[in-house]
C-alpha cells in the first residue's frame, strides 16, 4: 500500500464537515498524563455510572469484588481472572 500525499489526505474530509466546529471544544492531550501513568479509562454504561457517586466509589466496589472472588467456595477456591 503506497503512502498518500498530504493533498490526498486533506481531500478525504467531506465538505459537509466543518473541522473548525468539530474541534472547537476539544482539549488537546486531556488524558495524556493518565495514559502515561498507565491508568485504564473505562466507559461505564449509564445505569452503572448512576449507581456510583464518584471514582472512589467505583474503585471500592471493584476491590470488594476482588476480595469476594478469593473466598473459598464449595468446589475450591475461586480466583479473579485478569
Amino acid at each position: 500500500m503506497s503512502k498518500k500525499s498530504e493533498s490526498e489526505i486533506a481531500d478525504e474530509l467531506r465538505s459537509e464537515y466543518d473541522l473548525g466546529a468539530l474541534l472547537r471544544d476539544g482539549t488537546r492531550g486531556k488524558y495524556a498524563k493518565r495514559y502515561r501513568a498507565g491508568t485504564n479509562l473505562v466507559l461505564l454504561a449509564p445505569d452503572v455510572a448512576a449507581a456510583f457517586p464518584s471514582e472512589e466509589a467505583v474503585n471500592r466496589a471493584l476491590r470488594l469484588v476482588l476480595q469476594l472472588a478469593k473466598i473459598p467456595g464449595e468446589k475450591g477456591e475461586r480466583t479473579a481472572k485478569a
